[in-house]
């Protein structure tokens, strides 16, 4: 099984792909082509996608059952001992030692920051 997920990327490109794959919703394509077939399509969506992100995930034997990769995407697949995992960019979460921004109520301020 192979699925390949487009976002912002041009229709000819869907269009390429609609001919091996099943479009089930705008931009997620399905079906079951072989390694090479997908090898192919990949390196046509990475040549083609311009500046949208595209990501394939597809089964094959390890021990997730599955693997995947992406094009132009803020998160990476990362190796953990045997396991692919997503890495996401890191957030810009408020820090404790800047304490709340003024103007919250102090039931937000012990809420967020803790009782202190």
């Amino acid at each position: 099984m192979t699925v390949i997920v487009l976002t912002n990327c041009p229709p000819g490109l869907r269009g390429f792909l609609t001919r091996w794959l099943l479009e089930i919703s705008a931009g997620v394509f399905i079906g079951n082509p072989s390694t090479r077939i997908r090898d192919v399509l990949w390196d046509e969506v990475q040549q083609y996608a311009n500046q949208g992100r595209a990501l394939l995930a597809h089964t094959t034997n390890n021990e997730q059952g599955f693997t995947f990769r992406t094009h132009d995407h803020a998160w990476h697949p990362t190796d953990h001992e045997g396991l692919t995992l997503i890495r996401r960019p890191s957030s810009q979460a408020p820090s404790l030692a800047e304490g709340p921004k003024p103007g919250w109520s102090k039931a937000s301020k012990r809420r967020r920051f803790g009782r202190g």
